[in-house]
């Protein structure tokens, strides 16, 4: 997912691990016993246009047609509303998504989670620039901070969770300016009094400027963020959903290596369970920002 930007309990492990032994008779004669489609449709919610899926997920797309034995057909979708939409519609059958998008389709269309991905060093920060009167996250209040764009689960949610941490109400006890990639530089100006967002953004910064932290001090750091799941519409049969969710799994070292391909922040991802209650975190700052009609 270059531009952006749910609870399989120990058993699915335990059936992954019992499945891996059967041979791919038996395995093929398992299929039978569920209804299952001719072809999956498949989403990435953050690449827009056909060209880009098939560029940079070509490879993944032709692993899980071997190891799920399916024709896997690419959907695109412009957004991760429209992903929900074509949930909703029965469009696609199948989504890889992050961790805000997951919220908002599993709200809106009861969508299936299968397992997710948790990237590597995935959390977000507060920094300000060097000279500054800020020495706390509390004592934003009044200022202006920069983020990413709204929706953005490292560089929106995450760091307005932080701030709500420290005592602030997001909505009125600061300004907060979405300034997309200009939101570091214009911390380096001096027009905003912070920036918030993901930890790799910061670090790549820093790097592609001569910088160090000491230029721009890091006042808090958040905790590990939710991971990018696997999602099924609710539409398809339970135990096919739950196949799926065994052969990722039996195969996730070149499910992992196909996703590293197609994104580099997914470099030394693993692949987990879901625990829906791992996602309460963005459901809260949404609520806590008025927008809780999108994730109820």
């Amino acid at each position: 997912m270059k531009r952006r930007h749910f609870l399989w309990t120990s058993s699915l492990f335990v059936a992954g691990c019992t499945t891996a032994t059967s041979t791919s008779t038996k395995q093929s004669s398992t299929l039978k016993t569920f209804s299952q489609p001719e072809k999956l449709r498949f989403a990435v919610s953050d690449v827009k246009g056909l060209d880009d899926l098939q560029k940079d997920y070509g490879a993944l797309r032709t692993l899980l047609e071997e190891i799920l034995e399916k024709k896997i057909e690419f959907f695109p979708v412009e957004s991760y509303i429209a992903a929900a939409s074509a949930l909703q519609l029965n469009q696609v059958d199948l989504v890889f998504t992050g961790p805000s998008e997951y919220v908002v389709m599993r709200a809106r269309t009861n969508a299936v989670p299968i397992v997710a991905i948790m990237r590597q060093k995935y959390y977000s920060v507060i920094a300000t620039h060097s000279g500054s009167d800020v020495q706390s996250v509390a004592a934003l209040r009044g200022k202006t901070i920069a983020m990413w764009e709204v929706g953005s689960t490292s560089g929106h949610l995450g760091p307005t969770k932080l701030l709500i941490d420290a005592g602030l109400d997001p909505k009125v006890d600061l300004k907060i300016q979405l300034l997309g990639k200009k939101g570091l530089s214009a911390l380096q100006k001096g027009t905003v009094a912070a920036w918030g967002g993901s930890v790799s953004r910061y670090d790549k910064f820093l790097k592609s400027n001569g910088l160090s932290e000491k230029d721009f001090p890091i006042l808090v750091k958040g905790p590990t963020l939710p991971s990018d799941p696997f999602v099924a519409s609710s539409q398809l049969d339970s135990a096919f959903v739950e196949h799926i969710g065994q052969r990722l799994l039996q195969n996730q070292d070149r499910v992992l290596q196909a996703i590293a391909s197609a994104d580099e922040k997914f470099a030394g991802a693993k692949m987990v369970q879901i625990n829906d209650t791992d996602y309460n975190m963005i459901r809260d700052v949404y609520k806590a920002i008025g927008q809780g009609n999108f994730v109820s």
